[in-house]
């Protein structure tokens, strides 16, 4: 572990524009061949070193935006439709994940506009119930419907829909159990 004071010890060699121009396009390189990044991003993660300098960063965002290697709109709508395909998800929770990848909040809006006019998200709730009474069952009491409400705030879908569909399911239910009852009469 360092010392704080074996840093402030050490005398800051100059930094080379050229040099560090060239180390910080190199590594933004580098970080986007390890996964896409948002132009904020990037920009964040070249400015960790102490070599970079603003304008080296500014000149490596400058070179791969040029070269179509960073385009903050491709990269919202590739995220967001790759994470809703990956695992249902609201339209809240993927503003959220939007915001903490440092997407300006119009870009935001029309990506979350485009991705949910493709999938809707009463499909995407449908599926994520379906899933999680796949794997645990229907609710038959009000602490387990709680949980699978809880469940889908969660995720991020809005509170309407997520009564709408979660009063769909017990009525569902309870029509299954009646039919069930009246045929039991029958036989």
């Amino acid at each position: 572990m360092r010392d704080i004071n074996e840093t402030e010890a050490k005398p800051k060699r100059p930094v080379d524009p050229e040099r560090s121009r060239t180390r910080t396009l190199q590594r933004a390189v580098k970080l986007l061949a390890a996964k896409p990044r948002s132009v904020a991003e990037l920009r964040e993660r070249l400015l960790e070193k102490e070599w970079t300098t603003e304008e080296a960063a500014d000149y490596a965002v400058a070179k791969l935006s040029e070269y179509g290697y960073l385009d903050d709109e491709q990269f919202a709508l590739g995220y967001a439709s790759a994470r809703v395909r990956q695992k249902p998800v609201g339209k809240r929770q993927l503003a959220r994940d939007l915001q903490t990848k440092q997407i300006d909040h119009e870009l935001a809006a029309q990506t979350l506009e485009k991705v949910f006019e493709a999938m809707p998200e009463s499909e995407l709730i449908d599926q994520a119930i379906e899933k999680r009474v796949r794997l645990r069952g229907r609710p038959t009491t009000r602490q387990e419907t709680k949980s699978l409400f809880d469940h889908l705030l969660r995720r991020g879908f809005s509170y309407d829909l997520i009564i709408n569909k979660v009063r769909a399911l017990a009525s569902a239910e309870l029509d299954e159990d009646e039919e069930a009852a009246a045929g039991g009469t029958d036989d």
